[in-house]
């Protein structure tokens, strides 16, 4: 009897333990890393650079149809704008000529053209009857920040090149956290500083570049680009989406992709020519911060004290506009 008690007993306190040791057990369910499922893929650094080469490579010009929505200030400040999303076509030849028209998507009239090459802008803002020609890197003294508006913006996001063997080092990181999993290509440039001018983030589930960052000498981002939605375009990788940061600028414009030509013939060199309308005032800006210049009317370049009366009518110069973005439609749906 005192066998069977003892055995009874014993068989009360283990299952006594096993549903005390129940209530002490958390179960969760682990994420993986990104929300999206599957094995992650490894690659090395020469293999993630290569990757880089074949996506930049093929490419020698283009013309993009697309459409605009830009975005103006800070979360530091408490506030951001959107803004109306804008029709458009950007396009594009090595080594570094770009022209940039945004249009509005009602009336199809042009709200903004700029072109650069080079450290050169040249911009024509219709509505103000305003022509912009300077540097990239100069400073804009404006309240309307979509002014701050730069052709070189557009291009150091839309390109992802590989590093400068010459004057880069490229550092490769492996990160997981943050809800990604992502592989970082981190370029070093080689001066005094061996400062941090570029970082390139693979998706692991893919090896898709999914974002691209730069960074000034202070090591503070100049710009913040993420992309999704690759395709082939005439057998070119190219992402459809593309969101542009630009912090110190306050701004940030995403692109979203209708259509896309890849090295076209319809992309010359003519078509980065951007002529100042005369009777159009004339802002130029240098390199210095806060630089001022007087307004006048050119014709050709040639600065004069007034507006002249050849073609200076707001008609004229909108047929003239409306004719060189016409000629761009027609490329593009070539």
């Amino acid at each position: 009897m005192r066998t069977h008690a003892a055995a009874r007993l014993t068989a009360f306190v283990c299952l006594a333990i096993l549903a005390l040791s129940s209530c002490f057990v958390r179960k969760h369910l682990v994420v993986p890393p990104g929300g999206q499922s599957g094995p992650l893929l490894t690659a090395t650094k020469d293999e993630l650079i290569q990757r880089v080469r074949n996506t930049a490579e093929p490419i020698q010009s283009f013309l993009m149809r697309m459409d605009m929505s830009p975005s103006v200030g800070s979360l530091y400040e408490g506030e951001i704008k959107d803004y109306a999303t804008l029709g458009g076509y950007i396009l594009f030849q090595k080594p570094d000529s770009i022209r940039i028209l945004g249009e509005d998507p009602v009336m199809h009239m042009t709200v903004f053209d700029m072109v650069s090459a080079g450290d050169k802008f040249r911009m024509y803002i219709p509505s103000k009857n305003q022509f912009i020609e300077g540097s990239n890197s100069a400073a804009v003294a404006s309240k309307n920040k979509l002014e701050r508006l730069r052709p070189v913006a557009f291009l150091t996001s839309l390109m992802i090149y590989p590093p400068d063997p010459a004057g880069d080092v490229t550092l490769l990181e492996e990160d997981t956290t943050g809800g990604e999993a992502t592989y970082i290509l981190l370029f070093i440039r080689r001066d005094p500083n061996d400062r941090l001018v570029r970082s390139l983030h693979f998706d692991r589930h893919n090896l898709q570049i999914v974002r691209q960052k730069t960074f000034d000498t202070s090591g503070s981002v100049v710009s913040d680009t993420t992309y999704s939605g690759w395709r082939s375009y005439g057998r070119i990788p190219f992402p459809s989406q593309i969101d542009i940061k630009r912090p110190q600028d306050h701004y940030e414009v995403l692109l979203t992709v209708t259509s896309m030509k890849m090295n076209s013939a319809d992309v010359t060199p003519e078509k980065f020519i951007l002529k100042q309308p005369a009777g159009s005032e004339l802002r130029q800006l240098s390199r210095q911060r806060g630089d001022t210049n007087h307004s006048h009317a050119v014709n050709g370049g040639a600065s004069i004290a007034a507006p002249l009366r050849e073609d200076t009518s707001a008609g004229r110069i909108k047929s003239r506009l409306q004719t060189n973005l016409s000629q761009t439609r027609r490329d593009a749906s070539a």
